[in-house]
């Protein structure tokens, strides 16, 4: 199939390449998804190599049903295509956060929504803007061309594991299991086939939160994530250590997929529109809508997953019970049904129903500690750094789960202003 929709270039594109994570990486997969939706917005797509087929929705209005109606579409199966047969049965399914609809769903959801409350993340703020600071003058004081690829990966992981109350030695090391997690196939990540990357980070991430829960007792009363997870009741009695570790491990995955890829948008956007970015420092009142722009146009979580409960006719297709359904986040994201000229970066757009935090039931549960972090960076990016430029080719992450960077060499230059 060749796809060529003004403003773009043609694309090849066969199903296969749904699943190819280098292809994503170097191809322009807007392209793709404008074609997608004007002319087959349910489309079922199959790999073939013995993979499962599966529905790919890309506009707005059916990416919102798929992922908010949980009597058609549910997540108990699994909410990430990934490497393993799709019919293979879910390990985690009604014990994980993530796979689990209402009312299971709530049972794990509202204890939890204590640990990311606006309060805790108010007592936060001056840490993150102090790591927020140092990540950005680190930067600065490194001189001329600085790769901020892996800054902007390690800002969300300390903001995260301080929320979750993981140790400062193992940031490192989970940062780069998270990114085997989710970047399975990136050379710059794997230890040989994707199923031996994500099997290797998988057992290393859950011992490491066996290890975090052993050292607390269940009375413990510290309100971080553990914490929380550590005294949970579900209907059938306390949380399972294996029901511990599971939704530790979701949490932390879920909490490093957006912020670190929306923080190298937002320096690659001021880089490319610097007369929007001097119109933000000078009216701080655009900082809300700007970022809720860069989240729109980030869309760092590329699809989320789901299984049909029943047949469901979507734009005049039906989508049999059971079958997997791929609800495509960064395609719902430029729509034009629903943005106006959504191939513009429009730092006043209002509203602006971007779906990079999902929508429904299962809508991203540390959104409040995302945006809260990256207003305070944007902050101080426009305090501490007149321009960005970028200064070298920028590669991006090799995955069909997220739209991310792993080398951005940019030059940052300071204001004469800023306070050190």
């Amino acid at each position: 199939m060749i796809i060529s929709t003004p403003p773009f270039c043609p694309v090849r594109f066969q199903d296969p390449d749904l699943l190819d994570s280098a292809f994503h990486a170097s191809t322009d997969m807007h392209a793709l998804w404008a074609h997608l939706r004007d002319n087959r917005p349910v489309y079922r797509a199959d790999p073939g190599r013995g993979r499962e087929p599966f529905w790919v929705v890309t506009r707005h209005e059916d990416v919102s049903r798929v992922l908010r109606s949980h009597t058609e579409f549910s997540s108990r199966r699994g909410t990430i295509l990934c490497v393993l047969d799709l019919n293979t049965p879910d390990i985690a399914t009604d014990d994980m956060l993530a796979d689990t609809d209402p009312p299971r769903h709530r049972e794990f959801r509202e204890p939890l929504n204590k640990a990311f409350s606006p309060a805790v993340i108010a007592r936060q703020e001056g840490s993150i803007r102090k790591l927020a600071r140092r990540t950005i003058l680190t930067a600065l004081e490194a001189g001329d061309v600085y790769d901020m690829a892996k800054p902007a990966r390690m800002f969300p992981m300390a903001v995260s594991a301080e929320i979750m109350g993981l140790p400062p030695e193992s940031w490192e090391r989970l940062s780069e299991l998270v990114m085997m997690t989710i970047a399975y196939d990136d050379p710059s990540y794997s230890v040989g086939s994707a199923q031996a990357t994500v099997r290797q980070a998988r057992h290393e991430l859950f011992e490491h939160f066996r290890d975090e829960f052993a050292r607390r007792s269940r009375d413990d009363t510290d309100p971080d994530v553990i914490g929380v997870l550590r005294a949970m009741d579900l209907t059938e009695g306390p949380l399972s250590e294996r029901q511990a570790v599971l939704n530790g491990f979701v949490l932390l995955i879920g909490a490093n997929v957006t912020m670190p890829h929306a923080l190298g948008t937002l320096f690659t956007l001021m880089a490319q529109y610097p007369e929007k970015f001097q119109a933000v420092r000078e009216n701080p009142d655009l900082r809300p809508t700007c970022l809720q722009e860069v989240l729109r146009w980030a869309s760092p979580v590329t699809a989320l997953m789901r299984y049909a409960v029943r047949d469901v006719e979507l734009q005049g297709q039906t989508i049999r019970a059971g079958e997997p359904v791929t609800a495509w986040l960064g395609a719902a994201n430029r729509d034009k049904r629903v943005f106006k000229d959504p191939y513009t970066f429009d730092v006043t757009r209002n509203p602006n129903r971007h779906v990079a935090f999902g929508v429904g039931p299962h809508y991203c549960i540390g959104a409040g500690l995302a945006k809260a972090s990256l207003k305070i960076f944007l902050d101080e990016l426009l305090d501490l750094v007149e321009t960005v430029e970028i200064a070298g080719d920028i590669e991006h992450v090799a995955s069909h789960f997220v739209s991310g960077y792993k080398r951005m060499p940019l030059r940052l230059t300071p204001r004469k202003a800023a306070v050190r």
